[in-house]
């Protein structure tokens, strides 16, 4: 009787043991660029309350090693700014499929007491990353800002120091718009600039910033605006000064034809309005996962960053992607299987 009794109450405690105890959440591991960090990690808070048995781990490592780690297989998605090449994505044994997840801005940010409202020519972006544009009172810089009182102050020069899709895409605008950028540096996602310091991600760059006076630097238009950083008006193609913020970003955004691919760059945008340095940022997605419930998990979560998690993008500094983008995200999404 008493082994008996001993028995169901074990059996009692086990019952109610399950009944209390949450079932496992499903785990969902990302890494990649710091451009959409901020970005990528509210969504995981957010999609959390939605979906409380999901969460969700972005590390912010870098597109460079974001590409690397996705490729590796040791997450379960990746993030890059500058798309997967048909290189990388060769080397992926379970294929990939890139999906544009929302779009911001590069600004020259810069820390100059005093000193807003400046404006770069494109000869003077290209030449403070060359070196030949060395302090703020160039006669260059001086022409394309009469009304401003610039220092004689050597500029200090602050680039990515890691694997970067944000160097990608500024060294791609200034290797357009300047022969002697592309000869001399060129297109990467790490280059070796003449001249400067380096900061790793974009957290690095912006910290640079703020601790010295006299240093300019490229960074997501989010994380200046956070860090209530100053920012340059750059001259686009059509010879107008464009400050940096999201009415300009949807004008570029609004003149883009997204290929088929979901692989496309504004390297140099010709509207009058237009901000001239402009990009994308992908969600790296497996073409096969062997887990069901992942692939599950994976394929809720990014179609609600796609749809619901646009509402969080300019609060962060970032662009909600326009309709049609949306579709033919949501479209790949469905691919993966």
């Amino acid at each position: 009787m008493k082994l008996t009794s001993s028995l169901a109450l074990c059996l009692s405690i086990a019952t109610s043991l399950a009944l209390v105890t949450p079932a496992r959440s499903q785990q969902i591991s990302g890494a990649g660029a710091t451009f959409p960090a901020p970005l990528y990690q509210r969504w995981g808070v957010e999609f959390n309350k939605v979906q409380p048995g999901i969460q969700v781990n972005y590390q912010s490592v870098g597109s460079g090693a974001g590409v690397k780690n996705f490729i590796q297989g040791v997450v379960d998605f990746g993030a890059s700014d500058a798309a997967m090449s048909d290189e990388e994505i060769a080397k992926v044994p379970a294929g990939a499929v890139m999906i544009p997840a929302t779009a911001g801005e590069i600004v020259f940010a810069y820390n100059l007491p005093g000193v807003n409202g400046i404006k770069l020519t494109r000869e003077v972006m290209a030449g403070i990353y060359l070196g030949t544009v060395k302090k703020w009172n160039d006669p260059a810089i001086v022409k394309a800002n009469p009304d401003l009182m610039l220092p004689d102050m050597p500029i200090q020069v602050a680039y990515r120091s890691d694997g970067s899709g944000t160097t990608y895409v500024f060294t791609q605008h200034l290797s357009k718009i300047s022969a002697e950028f592309d000869d001399k540096v060129g297109t990467d996602k790490s280059v070796t600039f003449p001249v400067g310091v380096g900061g790793k991600g974009n957290e690095g760059v912006t910290a640079l910033i703020k601790q010295s006076p006299g240093t300019v630097g490229y960074v997501e238009y989010g994380y200046a605006k956070d860090n209530g950083l100053s920012m340059a008006s750059l001259q686009n193609k059509s010879g107008n000064f464009v400050a940096p913020d999201i009415a300009s970003a949807r004008n570029t955004l609004g003149n883009v034809q997204l290929p088929d691919n979901l692989r496309v760059w504004p390297v140099d945008p010709e509207g009058a309005n237009d901000y001239p340095i402009v990009s994308f940022t992908w969600l790296l997605l497996y073409k096969k996962y062997p887990d069901a419930a992942k692939l599950k998990a994976i394929k809720e979560f990014v179609n609600w960053g796609l749809t619901d998690g646009q509402s969080f993008s300019e609060s962060l500094g970032y662009i909600p992607l326009p309709a049609p983008v949306v579709e033919k995200a949501k479209f790949a999404l469905s691919t993966i299987e």
